[in-house]
């Protein structure tokens, strides 16, 4: 497929680079900036492009790949013109209803995972949902998701709210707390990879164990001495306390 990627950041480098590998053309990468544009157009084999009036007509699939703040801006910029295009968005928050008044054929390829520009990730076993308006667009999308990615599908907006919203707890508020320990490690000089085989295996337990079974540490037991004693060492950083303290509390009740 003859596809234009609509974004330059972390999603759409991974995504673009497998659709690349799948066989399929990015003609064309748009970003605001041309130096974001040109990284990514250049890993490609594609034309940059910042001005949304250059944006192909005949391309098979346009992805929009961008914050969520951006996109209805940009959708109302690019759809109508193209009448016969099939859009599809990646954000996991946002409805595909989004597209409605702007596009006929439109859906979302949302691809469940963290990203990182300097990470470029292997699709293929990277869960993909999908919703799609119409049988036309279901057709492609589900073409497009099947060659980048073995496991798809389909899911409707309201239930892929509570998907990302799954998501961040299991992601990016993990990735807090690493933050966290990293910076209160580093207040006593110890370095943050004497976590890792910790992080590792508290991240290979949940594919046998559920996480609740999983759970370790005194807040399952809610040890008031030692929870006391680590929330005493807090003092000085009076919010990483109150997230220990409510965390605690919440694993316990959990757990009870």
């Amino acid at each position: 497929m003859k596809v234009v990627l609509i974004g330059a950041g972390n999603l759409a480098t991974s995504l673009g680079h497998a659709l690349g590998k799948a066989g399929h053309s990015v003609a064309q990468v748009w970003s605001r900036t041309m130096e974001s544009a040109s990284v990514l157009a250049e890993a490609l084999q594609a034309e940059p492009l910042t001005d949304v009036s250059d944006i192909a007509c005949d391309a098979d699939v346009y992805v929009f790949a961008l914050k969520d703040s951006a996109l209805e801006a940009v959708i109302r910029q690019v759809c109508p013109s193209r009448p016969e295009g099939v859009f599809l968005h990646t954000a996991g928050s946002m409805s595909m209803e989004v597209f409605e008044g702007c596009a006929s054929h439109y859906g979302v390829c949302y691809p469940m995972q963290t990203f990182s520009k300097s990470r470029v990730l292997d699709f293929s076993e990277i869960p993909i949902f999908m919703e799609a308006s119409d049988e036309v667009s279901r057709t492609l999308l589900s073409e497009l998701a099947v060659s980048i990615s073995s496991n798809t599908r389909w899911l409707s907006s309201a239930d892929r709210r509570y998907l990302h919203l799954a998501a961040v707890f299991a992601c990016n508020f993990p990735n807090h707390c690493y933050a966290l320990a990293e910076a209160l490690l580093a207040e006593h000089d110890i370095p943050f990879s004497v976590m890792l085989p910790l992080i590792d295996e508290t991240a290979r337990k949940v594919h046998q164990l559920s996480p609740r079974a999983a759970q370790t540490g005194p807040a399952v037991r809610y040890d008031e001495n030692v929870i006391s004693r680590q929330a005493q060492l807090l003092e000085n950083h009076p919010e990483w306390k109150e997230i220990y303290e409510k965390m605690s509390k919440n694993i316990h009740k959990l757990n009870s």
